[in-house]
């Protein structure tokens, strides 16, 4: 009997490629840059599975191009806004992710982007590269305590509720604005739930742990900057375009906040010629936040189970649409 056949589109955890490898009939993507889109779609004819990244365009018309004989999409990473899943809910096609695995490991990430900020880490360690460290200054490279200020957190699910459990250590107030009021996590934390003017506007530090979709969509544009305070800075853990990058540009250009700090951006990769990278206080990552050992690893074993689990027929053990089962 013919192995399912099944595209990777990236490499992963060696020791799960070869899991997929012994059950498939597998094609991997072996280069870093993802496969263009004409490529995507020329390997994905015919196939039964795919596991794909963020950055492969999972649209009606790939699901068209593979066939009728797609069983499952597996998503290594836990958003899945390139993916229609309307469509593949549609279609009878399971789509899997990788949840929960990377909450704590996010939640880290943004508390390093966080402090690096505040402590203008990145830029006082280039300045020493440069030969510019000639003396102690009391003036010098002055940044804001993170110890006692206000965080507020827009987006009160795991990760956001992870950050905002890392910041009792500092004693810090919790102001968080979620579409959905999390009173049961309240008391726990002692978090104050406000709407999200208030929150901008009454926050030392902002961190952002939201979906992407219409309402999040640049988000924080030159009206949400405006309501900041001029010693606040922003982190972005979620999405790049939650960001408009130009309105981010001009409040930190003109001083309206002090700082940011990114794992994401719009577009990403970032474009050399941004003005963003031409700022000393905007702190920028290659999306990096889940990337640890222990949390790429368990996030790959997932991510092959989905996919072999959707070509035998199985239920996949983290569905973004379980409708499909019914």
């Amino acid at each position: 009997m013919a192995k399912p056949r099944v595209f990777v589109s990236r490499e992963i955890f060696p020791e799960f490629i070869d899991l997929i490898a012994t059950e498939t009939d597998m094609e991997l993507w072996p280069d870093e840059l993802p496969p263009p889109r004409d490529v995507l779609l020329e390997k994905t004819q015919g196939v039964d599975g795919i596991l794909c990244l963020l950055t492969d365009k999972i649209d009606p018309e790939f699901m068209d191009n593979a066939g009728t004989q797609l069983k499952v999409i597996s998503q290594i990473a836990v958003g899945f806004d390139n993916i229609d899943i309307h469509e593949a809910t549609k279609r009878g096609i399971p789509v899997g992710n990788t949840p929960e695995v990377l909450t704590q490991t996010t939640a880290d990430a943004t508390w390093a982007l966080m402090l690096a900020a505040a402590r203008r880490i990145t830029e006082s360690e280039r300045a020493i590269h440069a030969g510019n460290w000639r003396t102690w200054h009391p003036l010098h490279y002055l940044g804001y305590d993170v110890y006692g200020a206000t965080l507020g957190i827009i987006g009160m699910g795991r990760i956001g509720f992870e950050v905002a459990k890392r910041s009792v250590g500092f004693d810090m107030k919790i102001l968080y604005y979620d579409v959905n009021r999390r009173e049961d996590l309240e008391e726990e934390l002692s978090m104050e739930y406000v709407d999200k003017d208030t929150l901008l506007a009454e926050s030392d530090f902002v961190t952002l742990h939201t979906d992407l979709n219409d309402s999040t969509y640049h988000m924080m544009d030159d009206k949400a900057f405006a309501k900041m305070k001029s010693n606040a800075i922003i982190v972005n853990a979620a999405r790049g375009p939650v960001i408009d990058p130009q309105a981010l540009y001009r409040a930190l250009k003109d001083s309206k906040i002090a700082g940011a700090g990114l794992d994401v951006t719009d577009p990403e990769p970032i474009l050399m010629d941004d003005p963003l990278l031409q700022l000393e206080n905007c702190v920028i990552v290659p999306h990096i936040a889940s990337a640890s050992h222990t949390t790429r690893r368990e996030m790959s074993s997932i991510a092959a189970t989905n996919l072999l689990n959707g070509v035998k027929g199985e239920p996949l053990i983290t569905c973004v649409n379980p409708e499909v089962y019914s």
